[in-house]
């Protein structure tokens, strides 16, 4: 198991217990940068140097600064500074980097997904410790409350919130650091400007049934990285020598501009203009032709899907003819 990244306790009134918070989340990138000069061929490397030297003598090296010798600075005034020891940042007084207080607990439906942060794993700090965290954690599915709090470390103190994991599948606690209100922009100066339309209750049943029709459980192991899919393919064909794949070749899908209504229908009967049978078309002939103008407008299209032996062909033939 990998090592704690925090390690106290959480305080609720006059009962506390020990805790370990593991970080959740790995970064899983397979493919790596480093920095290469264009004219040799060699890695880039970056030296820490003293700004004066650099300025004084630009065309020449300077001298790298040893990294015991560099400490945090705060420039009270221009061009002067007040430097700070590691160790005076370790003995700052904030209670919250032994303890986490609890200080209120909320719906679980109040906090909204952009106050989340990062995720962390919480056990106990051993078997002793297990009873009290045991107890705390089914109280919280019991009531459906979340534990609010504070948590100093990584440079600040965060606000935390402490919930049970996955209910009765996993016998832990999740922590997710959070923003504070004052880190998050007014939303109303992006949704000021949004236009209020009336809802068709026509097109909100026939949405309402796309939604349900597209509905399934959640399964995390489906979603992957198309952008490190592409970037390995890139990289395996410049070491192989082979045709680079660009976006070229899978063009953006465009369609025709229709109403809501009819695009709404097309979704849930599962069709696009290219499935329409004859038949379809001559009963739809009759019906009047939208506004397209005005449907433009509203920058509503219906996407024509591309059969895959066809993009699949042209796929081929173009890495023949390559």
């Amino acid at each position: 198991m990998a090592r704690p990244y925090w390690n106290g306790q959480i305080q609720i009134s006059l009962v506390s217990f020990g805790v370990k918070l593991f970080v959740a989340t790995e970064a899983k990138s397979e493919i790596h940068f480093h920095q290469i000069s264009r004219k040799t061929g060699e890695r880039v490397r970056h030296q820490k140097v003293l700004a004066s030297a650099v300025e004084n003598a630009p065309d020449e090296a300077a001298d790298p600064v040893a990294k015991d010798q560099i400490v945090k600075g705060y420039e009270y005034r221009k061009g002067e500074y007040v430097t700070i020891e590691p160790a005076e940042l370790e003995h700052l007084r904030v209670p919250s980097k032994h303890t986490m207080e609890i200080t209120q607990f909320v719906d679980e439906d109040e906090l909204d997904p952009e106050f989340y942060e990062k995720p962390y794993f919480v056990v106990p700090e051993n078997d002793v410790q297990a009873e009290a965290f045991a107890t705390v954690r089914k109280a919280l599915i019991d009531t459906k409350k979340v534990a609010l709090s504070k948590i100093a470390f990584g440079g600040r103190e965060h606000v935390v919130a402490i919930k049970a994991a996955g209910n009765d599948t996993h016998p832990g606690m999740m922590a997710y650091t959070m923003r504070y209100a004052a880190e998050l922009r007014d939303p109303e100066e992006y949704f000021r400007d949004v236009k209020k339309v009336k809802v068709d209750s026509d097109s909100l049943a026939l949405a309402k049934e796309l939604i349900k029709r597209k509905t399934a459980k959640f399964d995390p192991t489906k979603f992957v990285d198309g952008y490190e899919v592409a970037l390995k393919e890139l990289v395996d064909a410049k070491v192989k020598h082979a045709p680079i794949p660009t976006d070229e070749e899978v063009k953006p899908k465009r369609g025709q501009v229709i109403n809501l209504m009819d695009a709404l229908r097309k979704s849930v009967s599962g069709k696009s203009n290219a499935d329409e049978s004859p038949t379809h078309k001559r009963t739809t002939a009759k019906t009047p032709s939208p506004d397209k103008k005005a449907d433009s407008k509203r920058g509503l299209t219906l996407v024509k899907s591309t059969p895959k032996s066809s993009h699949a062909a042209k796929t081929s033939h173009k890495r023949k003819s390559a």
